[in-house]
């Protein structure tokens, strides 16, 4: 009796604590189908009197939000198809290629794991002015190919891999290249998902860089132009939550497919190594 009681106790708490979580993000989609106004009333409604799609229609038509979608989407995924290639190559290279000053480095870079991100963003921008790069997709794309942390982790998973697959692909005659294509490409697949889905949701959810770098409205992302339209329609809240649903919608699609092998991959990367 004592062990069922714990248990509806955990499992209610657990219940609780999720729907609280939930809540925002439910009253968030409710209120971008409600008419212009209704979200200010008092008590605010819970759920649209008459559900409506005109706030997406405005966003689209309107605010052009189709284009800085399909920026944040371009860009989102581009980087994090640059940042899996080298980052895996580096990983790989970290965990199991012999060169000089190997320890070292991966040492030092640990160690500027540290430094707020906040604190590069100045000479990045220099170093973007510099390369003519102000204002370009590229810019923005640049500092996301490749992070400490994405080395990290690859590397910590890539340690897992046996000496002998790698010494028997290079005795039947395989290069360097083809071994790590053709053979560590597909064990270190877990961890790649699980880093492809930091580097997509961190990549849609930036704000700053794109708005430091962006001087064309045009080039915005979804969240910098979504931060422009809040200050125009500062009162319009239900056009403002039908930009954040647009805003969210993506990143949690694609969580809830990748969710198996991110999980996979996280509770994998933690004990290889």
């Amino acid at each position: 009796m004592k062990h069922r009681l714990n248990s509806w106790l955990v499992n209610g708490s657990l219940w609780l604590f999720a729907l609280l979580t939930a809540f925002p993000l439910v009253w968030m989609v409710s209120v971008s189908f409600m008419q212009t106004g209704e979200a200010g009333a008092y008590p605010p409604p819970l759920f649209p009197q008459s559900p409506t799609l005109t706030q997406y229609e405005s966003l689209f038509e309107r605010m052009e939000m189709g284009r800085y979608f399909l920026n944040s989407f371009l860009l989102a995924t581009s980087i994090t198809l640059l940042s899996l290639l080298l980052n895996a190559m580096a990983g790989y290279a970290f965990a199991k290629l012999p060169f000089s000053g190997k320890e070292r480095l991966f040492k030092t870079l640990l160690a500027a794991l540290v430094i707020p991100a906040q604190v590069a963003m100045l000479p990045l921008f220099l170093m973007m002015k510099y390369l003519g790069l102000v204002n370009t997709y590229l810019g923005v794309m640049i500092p996301g190919m490749a992070s400490i942390f994405g080395i990290f982790l690859v590397r910590q998973y890539a340690l897992s891999v046996p000496n002998e697959l790698i010494e028997a692909a290079r005795i039947d005659g395989a290069g360097e290249f083809r071994t790590f294509w053709s053979v560590i490409i597909p064990l270190l697949r877990p961890i790649l998902v699980t880093l492809a889905l930091f580097t997509f949701m961190g990549t849609w959810n930036d704000f700053m860089w794109p708005l430091i770098l962006m001087t064309d409205a045009q080039n915005y992302t979804l969240p910098v132009a979504l931060a422009a339209l809040s200050r125009e329609h500062v009162q319009d809240n239900e056009m403002m939550m039908a930009g954040a649903v647009m805003t969210v919608l993506p990143v949690l699609i694609v969580f809830l497919v990748l969710q198996k092998q991110y999980i996979k991959g996280i509770m994998m990367g933690g004990v290889k190594g």
